[in-house]
């Protein structure tokens, strides 16, 4: 079994929501703690199917943590309370009921590519930080 990183972002590489989130969490993550892999990618695809997700139902952001996997709501906040200074005040956004929260994800996940618009190639990272990025 392949050896992974821990602390892995799956994300939709074609849409312009998702790409943009990981350009955020890239100038956010100081400590350059997150790797990266598209859903689209050999890397993604095969850590989908280490933990049960089906590929061709990818409408979320998947964090890969301690051979875990956390998605949605959950996987955002757990992301971006890493950042520290006023982001760490989003853990009491988890004092909004999970249902909630989650809800409110999809909605957005659903209509990504209605409302941000997607590419018909996933994202090519610059040669600065192509290191993050799990092929």
């Amino acid at each position: 079994m392949k050896e992974w990183p821990d602390n892995i972002v799956i994300f939709d590489g074609v849409c312009n929501l998702c790409t943009w989130s990981v350009s955020f969490v890239i100038r956010h993550d100081k400590r350059a703690r997150f790797r990266f892999a598209s859903i689209q990618s050999e890397a993604g695809q095969q850590l989908c199917q280490r933990f049960g997700i089906k590929p061709g139902q990818f409408d979320t952001i998947l964090l890969i943590q301690h051979d875990g996997v956390c998605s949605g709501s959950d996987a955002a906040l757990a992301i971006a309370t890493t950042f520290g200074g006023p982001w760490r005040l989003l853990v009491l956004v988890r004092l909004v009921p999970r249902q909630v929260r989650d809800w409110a994800y999809s909605v957005v996940a659903r209509y990504r590519y209605r409302w941000f618009g997607r590419q018909t190639t996933c994202m090519v990272p610059s040669d600065e930080i192509r290191h993050r990025f799990i092929e």
